[in-house]
């Protein structure tokens, strides 16, 4: 199922900074300044500096956003997302999310598309999800790269393409994210996209288990047992190598 993939996504696709001097920001927000209203609204959000108080925090969110702010409008977005401060309305929420995707915010355009997948506030457009997951991840979105591989996977909103959905998938494992490691494990384990390869699979079911994912552990060991000890020292020297290029990178 597609939402095996996805996660939650949509809930952790804002961005929360975490400004201070909440005086100060006060000063320039009164003064029609969006930046500070957007910082004074995340202030109110988290309750920093200040006590936390939704409603305050999308009163300043708003003004900025109505600037075009993205990142105002990203996180008014998930206040009404949330239903925090508002009533839930996953319309407005639609509304400012679409604002700043089409200003090109990547974590916005993820969370559009994962809006349209599930169909929240509009009705399931995967071909709509694609357009946004595809901005996102074209831009490096982790969290894109995988749901957009999912939708390749199963087909939905475009042609079923296992190739597509492996290079989408080993973009999203390359940076980390142990969900995406463990499909890629799965195609490799089943040779969907590319030939079997059980070296692969066990190297990212592997990398995924080091993670703490405990199901991408019970894959690897599940084909193990088809594997020559060579071949498991092979896979264990590509994990070791994924992990220093990973350290090296950052």
């Amino acid at each position: 199922m597609l939402s095996i993939w996805m996660g939650v996504a949509c809930q952790a696709a804002y961005k929360r900074r975490k400004p201070k001097a909440p005086k100060l920001y006060t000063q320039a927000a009164e003064q029609g300044i969006a930046d500070a209203q957007y910082n004074l609204g995340v202030l109110y959000d988290n309750g920093q500096g200040v006590p936390q108080d939704y409603r305050e925090a999308v009163k300043w969110l708003t003004k900025a956003a109505e600037q075009g702010d993205t990142d105002a409008q990203n996180s008014l977005g998930a206040l009404y997302y949330e239903g925090q401060g508002v009533p839930q309305d996953y319309q407005e929420a639609l509304k400012w999310w679409t604002k700043a995707a089409e200003q090109g915010d990547a974590n916005t355009q993820c969370a559009l598309g994962l809006f349209y997948a599930f169909g929240k506030g509009v009705p399931q457009d995967n071909r709509e999800a694609v357009k946004w997951l595809t901005k996102a991840a074209e831009q490096g979105d982790a969290d894109a790269q995988n749901s957009l591989g999912a939708l390749y996977y199963e087909g939905q909103g475009v042609p079923q393409n296992y190739q597509e959905a492996l290079m989408w998938w080993t973009k999203a494992a390359e940076q980390g994210d142990a969900n995406t490691q463990c499909a890629l494990g799965m195609l490799y384990a089943f040779g969907k996209g590319v030939p079997r390869d059980l070296v692969q699979s066990y190297k990212w079911f592997n990398i995924a288990a080091a993670q703490g994912l405990s199901n991408a552990e019970e894959q690897r060991d599940a084909f193990t047992p088809q594997m020559t000890p060579e071949q498991v020292a092979e896979a264990e020297r590509l994990s070791s190598e994924f992990w220093e290029k990973l350290r090296t990178d950052q």
